[in-house]
């Protein structure tokens, strides 16, 4: 199939778009003016545009059947105003102007995966959060339920909308563990707060390997979509977990909350709450995860 992405240059993009183009999919990336198109996949094709900003690039969108929404600054960083104001518009405006653009497809088939994330759930401690839990009250929550409105403005053209609501992506290449992993290798690596908080994860590949069961084998699912392994973990089981497998200690004191929460701002209370969230939708509709034990993840991506 034609498939358009926006972000495919990114952590999860990369991944993705050689996915796609090794399993035969003709794919087309937004890239903004200036960025390297070293990361695109062989066969894919770059296309010039700054998805925040209405332009030329919405009108080769309709061209295209499958529309894959990954743009979106990054949120590991301290939340300033500035910050959260960058955090909010890559993504409420990439997705608002990606939809506009698909309306000439109104009567076509067509199908829109829009990220969201597990923090749309905000904090419910020890609970089990699926698909049809509510949304939380914090800033990542109400941007996740806004982001999602903007998908699913899609539906008006006939579009399938699909929200993938993503964990902490495990991957070799960046994400988490690329900031994570060069500390515990220096035997910095310890639990964050209490470290009884929930890790939602999933590996890259299966994560990959979703988008792929939805655009080709379950083609009826829709709406909201926990991507996220079958077995999430505490954080204090996270840390043992890395040191047991990059082999190296464990043994310091926890990093207070109050230094997260120095360190990272409102992002710091994320970091200290977590979430517990399972895959429910698509562990009904039969796809079976590679990766679906916190052991098996990191040892494939760090023992490559």
């Amino acid at each position: 199939m034609n498939v358009f992405m926006t972000g495919g240059t990114g952590f999860v993009g990369t991944t993705l778009a050689r996915e796609l183009t090794a399993k035969g999919h003709s794919v087309t990336v937004l890239m903004r003016k200036g960025e390297p198109a070293r990361n695109l996949p062989p066969g894919a094709r770059a296309l010039q545009g700054d998805p925040t900003v209405r332009g030329a690039w919405q009108e080769e969108v309709p061209g295209h059947e499958v529309f894959i929404n990954l743009a979106g600054a990054s949120i590991f960083t301290r939340w300033t105003d500035e910050a959260k104001r960058v955090i909010r518009d890559s993504r409420i405006l990439t997705t608002r102007h990606l939809v506009e653009a698909m309306a000439p497809r109104k009567g076509k088939e067509t199908h829109l995966f829009s990220t969201s994330g597990a923090g749309y759930y905000g904090y419910h401690g020890d609970e089990d959060l699926t698909e049809d839990s509510p949304p939380g009250t914090d800033f990542l929550a109400l941007l996740s339920r806004d982001w999602e409105a903007e998908a699913l403005r899609a539906r008006e053209h006939g579009a399938r909308v699909v929200l993938m609501r993503f964990g902490i992506v495990m991957g070799r290449s960046g994400g988490m563990l690329g900031e994570i992993v060069p500390v515990f290798r220096m035997f910095l690596g310890a639990d964050l707060g209490s470290g009884n908080q929930w890790l939602s994860w999933i590996h890259e590949m299966d994560l990959a390997r979703i988008f792929l069961f939805l655009i080709e084998e379950s083609r009826t699912l829709e709406g909201p979509v926990n991507c996220t392994a079958p077995e999430p973990v505490r954080n204090r089981e996270f840390t043992r977990t890395l040191g047991g497998v990059l082999g190296v200690p464990t043994f310091l004191p926890p990093v207070p909350g109050f230094m997260l929460r120095l360190m990272k701002g409102e992002f710091g209370n994320v970091i200290l709450q977590g979430q517990r969230v399972l895959p429910r939708k698509l562990l009904a509709a039969g796809f079976r995860f590679r990766h679906p034990t916190l052991q098996e993840a990191l040892t494939a991506i760090l023992k490559k």
